[in-house]
């Protein structure tokens, strides 16, 4: 149950759409009018205007704002545990790419190197990632100590953004190898969670020096792209329980 106090001007697809994401309002409210007015409207163009002492239904899929110069004042016992919540913060499954980057050979690296350059040297890359992050549209979850774990919301995207680290990070003196595949993951805070993130994992982990490694199912999502890939067979993965076939991208 939940007590609502929205200002004059206040409008749903003004305020609370570019939060949730969606259209339109998706959330089904019954509630009571303690003051003020407020004029909603459903997508087939049907309206209701909700007045001071009106017991109300709104199903789902509409708009809504506050009429007048009062504010529109209400007890709503359905639906306020998700309203105006966006899918990550509900935690509910989302469609991405996810990309692992690893450094090839980076613990024998970081002891020819030493502690302080090996440090430098691994900030550089971080810096690199970040701006190629950037520039694809992508979203940095965390660092893997020498990786990088990133989600992105188009797989082409994606692909490129790690062919781009890939051809660059020679010129800091090493190679690092790439993973990606496409599956409905959730986000907890900062972090995300769910058995498609580690098979994105066991893709990259698969990958040579220098190579992109995508899964069948990332590897469907390019056609039209402009991405070319080649088949490298079917791969046992560790906690998957088929082989699975991966293609690297050229």
């Amino acid at each position: 149950m939940g007590r609502t106090n929205y200002a004059p001007g206040w409008r749903w697809s003004k305020d609370v759409k570019p939060i949730v994401g969606t259209e339109w309002c998706e959330v089904h409210h019954l509630g009571y009018t303690i003051g003020g007015r407020l004029h909603t409207e459903m997508a087939d163009g049907s309206m209701i205007e909700i007045g001071p002492g009106d017991a109300f239904e709104i199903p789902p899929i509409h708009d809504a704002w506050v009429v007048g110069a009062e504010p529109w004042v209400s007890i709503d016992w359905s639906g306020r545990r998700f309203y105006g919540k966006s899918a990550e913060a509900l935690a509910a499954p989302v469609l991405s790419t996810v990309l692992f980057t690893d450094i090839v050979g980076s613990t024998v690296l970081a002891g020819q190197l030493g502690d302080h350059q090996w440090l430098n040297r691994l900030a550089e890359y971080h810096a690199l990632v970040r701006s190629t992050l950037e520039r694809y549209r992508g979203r940095e979850i965390q660092t893997t100590g020498d990786g990088v774990l990133a989600t992105f919301d188009a797989p082409a995207r994606a692909v490129n953004c790690a062919l781009d680290l890939a051809r660059a990070t020679p010129e800091l003196g090493f190679q690092q190898r790439a993973g990606l595949h496409t599956g409905e993951i959730e986000f907890h805070g900062d972090d995300v969670r769910g058995v498609n993130v580690h098979v994105a994992a066991r893709v990259a982990a698969a990958a040579g020096p220098g190579e992109v490694f995508v899964s069948a199912t990332t590897n469907a999502l390019l056609i039209g792209s402009g991405v070319h890939t080649e088949s490298r067979g079917r791969h046992a993965l560790k906690g998957i329980d088929e082989p699975v076939e991966l293609f690297v991208v050229g």
